[in-house]
């Protein structure tokens, strides 16, 4: 008993301590996700400017934005297919969308109009291309 009386007080002082040790530790949070971007490589274009068509979309409510686009990519050597208000208008970047097996030409296209979003078709039946190839969705920026 005499041996629990002296032990007890530098127990009860070291569970006192590490009690505010632990409180008044930062808390402890998982680190945050590690996001990867992909750097697709793609193939040169097989087809020449002049062989494919363009479908330019207004996706950001300027009047004449589309237009514009279009007037831009004809003296490049494209054919344009039509322009048309997209079925919204508040994109905030441009897009440029693909039928299978253009992925080449549409990476060209983004980059003659420094665009950094590029992708396959998507919302977009190739029938509403009215017979071309890609789609530029013109965005805020």
């Amino acid at each position: 008993m005499l041996a629990g009386a002296l032990l007890a007080k530098p127990i009860a002082r070291a569970v006192k301590h590490h009690a505010e040790a632990a409180a008044l530790a930062p808390a402890k949070t998982k680190p945050a996700p590690v996001i990867r971007h992909r750097k697709v490589v793609v193939a040169a274009p097989k087809r020449s400017r002049s062989q494919l068509g363009v479908l330019v979309l207004n996706g950001n409510g300027r009047s004449g934005a589309a237009g514009n686009a279009a007037s831009t990519l004809s003296s490049l050597g494209y054919h344009i297919r039509g322009t048309a208000n997209a079925k919204r208008q508040n994109y905030a970047t441009s897009v440029v969308m693909y039928r299978r097996g253009y992925a080449a030409e549409g990476a060209r296209l983004a980059r003659d109009m420094h665009v950094q979003v590029v992708g396959p078709l998507d919302g977009l039946s190739a029938s509403a291309l009215h017979g071309g190839q890609l789609v530029v969705i013109l965005g805020a920026r």
